[in-house]
Formats: structure tokens, sequence, C-alpha cells
């Protein structure tokens, strides 16, 4: 079954995650993503896309713990190898892109918002944050690369050293949203951004985005291989296993 719903107004696409665990991410979601993301760009009719949810307290929770436990370490590589050929089709997308963050978005789904062009958060307690540390990982290479670009300096430490999550006005400071919109106007604000990229010249927009992401990108691949192997390690340390094992033991326990 599909995890990503395509709704189409006109040269507008919301790509809405639709999949069971809140949209946790697993290796399906990541290479339908990748390949909605591939696919949307090679569009001429497209104007713009928008990344949202529908489910309503949650935009995206992370990675699917619950599956990917259970991988070994070849396994892990293939998986972290499709995370990050998403990530890097998101990011190069040459159309705008709006994240209409209207429930959590934390670890992976924080993730996925980094790699928009505009970030709207809804207004009302609604947490983004990167907390891999707080788990017993570190951000993988490319994240680091992605979250450099989109964040200011002095939100670095708080954002990935100390792996706090962020709601409304903080979210602002750190620069993890742009833009903060109330909950009964909040799909018509998301789409109304979207549309203000879409008004402009297209072409224009694409050769930009392309030249201000460029280097990013540049860089994301400068040391991907070599730096996956660290990665793994970490990924596969008794502390962080036993992390993981207790945070996948309650969520067993909310069910």
């Amino acid at each position: 079954m599909s995890a990503i719903r395509l709704e189409r107004t006109g040269g507008l696409v919301t790509a809405r995650f639709d999949k069971p665990r809140g949209n946790s991410i697993d290796e399906p979601f990541v290479m339908e993503l990748a390949q909605v993301a591939r696919d949307l760009g090679a569009d001429p009719s497209v104007q713009g896309v928008m990344l949202a949810s529908a489910h309503p307290k949650l935009f995206c929770p992370g990675l699917d713990l619950v599956t990917l436990l259970e991988y070994d370490r070849p396994a892990m590589q293939r998986f972290m190898g499709l995370f990050t050929e998403m990530v890097r089709a998101l990011y190069s997308l040459r159309k705008p892109l709006v994240a209409a963050i209207g429930g959590h978005a934390v670890a992976g789904g924080c993730i996925l918002a980094l790699t928009a062009d505009y970030r709207v958060l809804k207004r009302g307690g609604v947490q983004i944050g990167l907390n891999e540390v707080k788990v017993g990982v570190p951000l993988p290479w490319s994240v680091m690369v992605l979250l450099r670009a989109s964040v200011p300096p002095s939100a670095l430490t708080p954002v990935a050293l100390l792996g706090r999550n962020f709601a409304d006005e903080d979210a602002l400071a750190t620069g993890l949203a742009d833009q903060l919109a109330d909950a009964d106007l909040f799909d018509d604000f998301c789409r109304a951004r979207l549309e203000e990229f879409a008004e402009k010249d297209l072409a224009a927009v694409a050769v930009t985005k392309a030249y201000l992401r460029d280097g990013v990108l540049r860089e994301m691949r400068s040391r991907e291989t070599e730096e996956a192997s660290v990665w793994l390690d970490r990924w596969f340390s008794d502390s962080a296993r036993e992390r993981i094992r207790q945070i996948v033991a309650s969520m067993g326990k909310g069910r």
C-alpha cells in the first residue's frame, strides 16, 4: 500500500504522508518518497510541492524503530543509503517545496522538514527537533550538513548536541520553522505560502535554488561513504541498542 497520497490542485501537489505508526520512516517509505520527489521534479506541469501529513497530531516521528531494530548491519547500511538518497532527492528538487508541519516532527520527521524551502509550524505546542543524541546515535553526515545549512550557528548546540525539541516562537528562533500558523487557518496559510512561490518565474526559481543548494549537496556527497560506518558503529553499539529497545518497549506499552 502507498504511504504517500498525492493531492493535486492545478499545478500544486501535496504529498501527504499516510501510513501506520504515525508516518514512521521505514524502507518502503523512503523509496516511495524519493521516487515521488523525482517524478514531481520531472513533471513540467508541477509548479510547487507541499509535504504534509494525514495524521492530525504527527507530521512524522522519525525512523520506524520497531522494524529497524531487527535489521542486521548490511540491511541497516542499505536502509541508510536509501534514506540519504531520499534526503538528497527532496533537497535537490528544483520546484518550490513547503513543509506543512501540523503535527510533531522529530528526528527523521525534522529531517524531512529541513529539506523544504519553507517550513510552516502549527502554533500551539507542535514539537520539532532532532533527538538522535538522546537515542545514542550521531546525526548522519548528510543530515549534519543539511542542518548546518538550515539553521543559524547559535542553534546548532541546542538542536544537534542537546537534542532538544522546540515549539512555537522557540522553533522560529532556532530556524527549524520559518513561520507559525494558527490551527484553524493552517491549511489555507500553508497553501498561500506555496502559491507565493509558484507565482514567481519558476525557471528562475529553479536555477536560483540549484545555485543555493549545489554546495550543500556536494558536501553531503563528499564524505557519505566514509562516515556511514561511523554511524553504523554507534547504531549497533550496546548502549544505543539498549536505548532503542527501551523506546520500542515503551511504545508497546502505550498501545
